[in-house]
């Protein structure tokens, strides 16, 4: 009995589902990519929805002294003092981050109580290069933390056996971990834009491999967050960003100080 005609026809029909399989995982792929790239867009229209000028507004853009430097710079330095003023009336610590001179504060009452100068960031285009009307309005009032991640506990936290007398206490001489281990955190706000926190020591092997997991583990959500939404037929979420680089020190200093729904006010020259 010759079996070579079945032979032909199962590795026939290997051969239709893999093309078959690798077709769909091609379209897939093109589709998922076309969907990504309408994410930012998609997320523009909305900020534009929400914060666009109307035609009064429009006509006084067309003035010249609506496009002067110098007033815009007094516009924007007016809405980073509306912004601060209503977080100095909420008496609690809030965070500010000058885009201009690559400073953060810590803020209470609109005072200063610590500043440190970040080395470097890395932000979405919006917040660089975008309208100017449009930062105006981002920056006239706080954005507000709705979660946080971060490789250190907001509150560090001990447990001690108390001694029944004097005749059995022993000082601490366990080593304070918390001054050399690595510091990187996401501050997630209420409509989506993110600050990301990390240290910038990067000279210890810990301190890459913190950095690199904590990055993939974030990543890796967002990837599948993102799928979620394309089987779906649904744009992707994109999501506003800055990243700024810290001491660890200081990076561990604001994460502690903030509240857990703390608020943070952006200025940008």
């Amino acid at each position: 009995m010759n079996m070579e005609p079945v032979t032909e026809k199962k590795m026939s029909g290997r051969i239709i589902a893999l093309i078959s399989a690798l077709i769909f995982l091609v379209m897939f792929i093109i589709y998922y990519s076309i969907m990504m790239m309408m994410s930012p867009g998609s997320k523009y229209a909305e900020i534009r929805n929400e914060f666009g000028i109307d035609s009064t507004e429009q006509h006084r853009k067309d003035n010249p002294i609506f496009s002067d430097s110098t007033y815009l710079k007094l516009l924007k330095e007016k809405a980073f003092l509306q912004s601060r003023m209503i977080m100095a009336e909420t008496d609690s610590i809030y965070l500010t981050l000058n885009l201009g001179d690559s400073t953060a504060h810590l803020e209470i009452s609109g005072v200063s109580v610590h500043k440190v100068k970040f080395t470097g960031m890395e932000a979405s285009k919006i917040f660089i290069k975008g309208d100017e009307n449009l930062i105006l309005s981002l920056m006239s009032r706080p954005f507000t933390i709705a979660n946080d991640r971060a490789t250190i506990k907001k509150e560090p936290v001990m447990i001690k056996m108390a001694p029944k007398d004097t005749s059995e206490y022993k000082p601490d001489i366990m080593p304070d971990t918390s001054i050399t281990e690595p510091v990187n955190y996401i501050l997630e706000m209420t409509d989506g834009t993110r600050i990301y926190i990390c240290q910038q020591e990067n000279e210890k092997p810990e301190d890459r491999k913190s950095r690199s997991r904590f990055d993939f583990q974030y990543r890796l959500r967002d990837a599948w967050s993102s799928l979620k939404s394309i089987v779906r037929f649904r744009v992707p979420e994109y999501h506003l960003f800055i990243k700024i680089y810290l001491p660890r020190s200081d990076a561990k200093i604001i994460y502690r100080a903030i509240p857990k729904y703390g608020q943070v006010g952006l200025y940008r020259e």
